[in-house]
Formats: C-alpha cells, structure tokens, sequence
C-alpha cells in the first residue's frame, strides 16, 4: 500500500512539474508581443509630423519652432528657440502611448485647435501667457492624449494644420553660427550644469531630485516637460531670459523673492498638468540685462528648489 502511494505521489510530481513547465512555456510566448509593443514606433511619428525627434529618458520628443512669427517683446526681437517653441513628446505606457506638450499658438489660433484636440480625446491642462507686453501676442496650450502612438500623431499633424505653424523638415542650420561669446561661457560656470546653444540661444533644463508620476503611475522624466528651463539670448544689453522655473508649492515665495532681488520679473504662475505628484507649478520670468548677473541671481533661485544642481 505505502509502495502505491509512492508511486502515486511520483507521477502527481511529474505531472505538476509538466503543467509549471507548459504554463511558463504559454507565458513566455504569450509576453513576445507585449514587449515588442513597449517600443514606440517613432517612424511612424517621423512620417506623419514630417519630421524626426529626440529620444531621451524613454520620452521621444519632436521640436517645432514657431519661425513663422516675428514677436517682439520690451525692444528685443524673440528667437524662436527663446520662447516661441511649440513640442510634442510621446511615451510608451504599457499597450499604448501617451503624448503630452506645449503649443505656441497666436489668440485666434486657440478655440480651433482646442477643438480639435478636445474632439479626438485629448485632455487640455492648460491655456495661458508665458510673457509679457509682447506683440503680437502669444498663448501657450498644455495637453495630454492617449491611445496609437499612429493616431495620436495625426490629431496633433491635424491640429497644427489650423495653426501657421511650420512643419516638414526644419531648414538646415547655416554652415557657420555666431558664437555666443565669453559671457556666456561665465554664465554655464555660474549655473553649474551644462546649456546647449540652440538657433543662437543657450538653453538649460534642470530636473528635479524627486521622481514625478502621473495618476496612472507613469514616471513623467524632466525631458516631458518637468524640468526647469532657462533660455538666454543674447541682445544689445546683455542678454534677454524666459523659461520656466517647476517648483512645488513650498518653493514658490522663496524663487520669487530670489528673482526678485536680482531684477527678473515674474510674468506668470500657473499649472501645466492637472494629476501630477508632487503638485507642481511653473512660474515663467523675463529680463534683459548682464547674462553674468541674471545667471548669478538664477542660480540663487535654483538653490531654493530640490533640482539637480
């Protein structure tokens, strides 16, 4: 009887080992798809927008100046690269894409493509200023969509469309471009991080320390939209600076008094996103002054927020 049982309880051994081994077999063949699918398929997004992005932090993020407009605000002529760049950045949650960015949009460009963007399922988080006594002026539009990263392209190729916005291939950059100068060298060693000189501005983005997540769960990195960004262009005074500070709500007061000491103004205090943690808001600044002393007082500013300095 003992013998039986023993032989019985052998073959029950084989078997279950069978059933795990088919079930692990299933499984991997059954996770094949879905891991392919957890890449973006970005020349499908290159072939609808007409032109190619960066990829970075898992964020494919496609730039598109507004060179079309010729914005002029307190005596400087804007770059677009200062403050007139519209952008879209995609990434990949799982079966699906997600796209979120910002839009430079002219006032009656605003209701046509909300409109668009609102019918094909897109959430807009924001309609607001960046700056200040501009002409002539200009809006900037936050939103999020979800879905095919094919589709979700062609509502963004299709709201652009009501808009002047330039789009194709950017126009290539002159063989030879202006340096921006010794200053300028001094204003990166104040920052302490790196800037890239971008359509002849020196643009930086500073993360934050803290990792911030949608109310999905998804990380959202600071290439998405949620780091700092501070734009110099030089001028005949200096240089002239935009950009956006992210902060939580505690470190507000503290930038505005930072800036405030050194001369920049605020222009605008406001959200982007609507389900963020940690709650952020984005303060946006102006001035036109020495590129040494406007980056000495930014830094002070950064120094009040958990960024990575």
């Amino acid at each position: 009887m003992l013998n039986r049982y023993r032989i019985s309880f052998k073959k029950l051994a084989i078997i279950s080992i069978s059933v795990v081994a088919i079930s692990i077999a299933a499984s991997g063949a059954g996770n094949t798809p879905a891991q392919s699918s957890d890449a973006l398929d970005t020349k499908k997004i290159d072939q609808i927008i007409g032109r190619s992005g960066e990829m970075k932090d898992g964020v494919y993020k496609i730039s598109l100046p507004r060179s079309d407009l010729k914005v002029r605000a307190d005596g400087v002529d804007i770059k677009p690269a200062l403050a007139l760049g519209s952008w879209m950045a995609f990434k990949r949650m799982g079966s699906h894409a997600m796209v979120m960015g910002d839009l430079v949009l002219l006032e009656t460009e605003i209701n046509p493509v909300l409109a668009k963007l609102e019918d094909n399922g897109f959430e807009i988080s924001a309609v607001h200023n960046h700056v200040i006594n501009e002409q002539p002026r200009v809006m900037y539009m936050h939103y999020m969509g979800h879905g095919d990263e094919a589709k979700l392209a062609q509502v963004m190729k299709d709201a652009l469309a009501l808009t002047a916005t330039p789009m194709g291939s950017p126009p290539a950059a002159p063989a030879t471009q202006p340096a921006l100068g010794a200053d300028f060298k001094k204003v990166q060693d104040i920052m302490g991080v790196a800037g890239k000189e971008r359509g002849g501005v020196l643009q930086f983005g500073i993360a934050r320390k803290e990792k911030i997540t949608m109310a999905e769960g998804m990380e959202v990195p600071g290439f998405m939209g949620t780091a700092t960004a501070i734009n110099f262009q030089p001028t005949a005074k200096g240089a002239a600076i935009t950009g956006d500070f992210v902060m939580t709500a505690s470190e507000v007061n503290p930038v505005i008094r930072e800036l405030k000491k050194g001369g920049i103004q605020i222009t605008a205090l406001h959200s982007h996103m609507l389900d963020e943690s940690p709650r952020l808001f984005f303060m946006h600044f102006w001035a036109n002054d020495d590129p040494v002393k406007l980056a000495r007082t930014l830094r002070a500013a950064l120094e009040k927020t958990n960024s990575q300095l």
